[in-house]
């Protein structure tokens, strides 16, 4: 059990559609991450989100899959980052975990978000998962999944929620306000990974990357608008510490997901 862990949270702007030169932009900034237990990524970092774009769909033996392993063998770390799978038939928004031992665990987007017609050509994922990395518990989800608090709820069973995000400039308020809550009412930390910059389609991402404590309380915060990599250690002990005071958590509601 390690009761501090280091992260780094990288934001980034994003190549549209260019996976060579996503990977060799986000190789650069990964050089300058030292000592590290996990290196977060953006929602489709290798390509930016182009969901309608399934030519840009790989399989889980691909370049970047590959160049998520090769980044987690040298620097001895978790990464994590999603992109376009095609399997069996169906193209998946795909979390991609590359565990420390090397291990690889998969979350696929629940919640397809229907405004950009995501749904109709993304497949649905068929549960969330639970990672557990170091004694520490993860709960790692996608952009769209934040609006929804039900899907997100704290079963008492994650120290950690983690969204991986392109979500945009104009919507932005509902990004930094529901993070929050997703922290306080699940009495977790809550690390939320944007990306910034232009997509093809002229929508503005302005990044807004940040780690919350239990108590709504913004530990650290990207600047906006600038490729930057954020570094913090997270101590298990405080947030026990914090839970047992007010353990709110004993008192939710039960609910079923499907």
């Amino acid at each position: 059990m390690h009761e501090n862990i280091k992260i780094s949270i990288i934001q980034s702007d994003i190549i549209w559609t260019d996976i060579d030169k996503n990977l060799a932009h986000f190789t650069n900034l990964v050089s300058k991450i030292k000592d590290s237990k996990f290196i977060f990524l953006p929602e489709m970092f290798n390509t930016g989100f182009c969901p309608n774009l399934t030519n840009f769909a790989e399989t889980m033996n691909c370049k970047t899959v590959n160049w998520m392993k090769n980044i987690s063998l040298e620097k001895k770390c978790v990464v994590a980052g999603t992109l376009m799978i095609k399997e069996d038939k169906k193209i998946f928004n795909r979390l991609v975990w590359v565990s420390a031992s090397g291990n690889i665990i998969t979350y696929d987007k629940w919640h397809l978000f229907s405004l950009a017609e995501e749904d109709k050509f993304i497949s649905k994922g068929i549960q969330r998962i639970i990672i557990n990395e170091f004694g520490w518990k993860f709960c790692p989800l996608i952009c769209y999944d934040l609006r929804f608090p039900v899907f997100s709820r704290n079963k008492d069973d994650y120290d950690i929620l983690i969204y991986l995000a392109n979500w945009p400039a104009k919507r932005i308020l509902a990004w930094n306000t529901l993070l929050k809550a997703r922290a306080i009412e699940n009495q977790c930390y809550v690390i939320g990974v944007n990306r910034v910059g232009y997509d093809s389609n002229r929508t503005f991402f302005n990044g807004y990357s940040k780690v919350i404590d239990l108590d709504g309380r913004e530990l650290i915060s990207a600047s906006e608008n600038t490729d930057e990599i954020l570094n913090i250690e997270l101590s298990i002990c405080d947030l026990r510490s914090k839970r047992k005071k007010m353990n709110f958590l004993e008192d939710r509601d039960d609910f079923i997901l499907l």
